[in-house]
């Protein structure tokens, strides 16, 4: 039926991979667990229902195995009267009750089989309920630290914009170095220019040590 096809298809379900691939996690589990709360209910409702026309099948059965030995007893008394006409007209709806009893009896087994599959499917089916509802918060958690990990990540990764920034930065101070050694030997020794670009060599490297230090902070 396809009431129990519903059921076997969320009893397969995969919460894990069900989370992995939903956009919103929450809104999906949550609909998961309504659904899941809502064929309980039907499936607990047609259990019901199989085990009230199993008893009735079963009440039926008795009552035509009652009419059955009235209509036998009821041919014994023909005979003992010695009246075969009536004993075989007795005899005629004791054998139809009997086939009665035999309809009865193959039904009684198969509403059995469907009370059965019908309480299986019911237990399965609670038993996933209380796992979704055990992990829904576990499951959510799980995703919401994953996808922090993944924010982290990223913001750890320097982005492409930023390395431009630092090859331009270095060819400059590469520029201003190599300036400085050209005004060096043009000068020669003069002191003071020597030490003018002395000073400045250490001030773009107290700079370029203070970029890398905010970087590695950052990191």
């Amino acid at each position: 039926m396809a009431l129990l096809d519903r059921v076997a298809t969320l009893v397969r379900a995969n919460l894990n991979d069900l989370v992995d691939r939903a956009e919103n996690p929450e809104k999906m589990l949550k609909q998961v667990i309504l659904d899941m709360e809502n064929q309980f209910i039907q499936v607990k409702t047609q259990v019901a229902i199989a085990l009230a026309d199993l008893h009735l099948l079963e009440k039926k059965k008795r009552e035509n195995d009652e009419k059955h030995s009235e209509w036998m007893r009821k041919a014994e008394l023909a005979v003992d009267r010695k009246d075969d006409a009536l004993a075989r007209a007795a005899l005629e709806r004791a054998l139809s009750f009997q086939q009665l009893t035999e309809s009865f009896e193959q039904q009684i087994n198969d509403q059995e089989t469907q009370v059965d599959s019908l309480k299986s499917a019911l237990k399965k089916l609670e038993l996933k309920l209380s796992e979704a509802r055990g992990k829904s918060d576990l499951l959510i958690a799980q995703h919401r630290r994953s996808r922090a990990v993944s924010r982290a990540a990223d913001a750890q990764a320097t982005p492409a914009g930023e390395n431009r920034t630092f090859e331009r930065m270095r060819s400059k101070v590469a520029h201003e170095e190599a300036l400085g050694r050209a005004k060096s030997e043009v000068l020669g020794d003069d002191i003071e220019g020597r030490l003018d670009a002395l000073e400045q060599e250490e001030k773009i490297n107290a700079l370029l040590e203070e970029i890398k230090g905010r970087k590695r902070l950052s990191a």
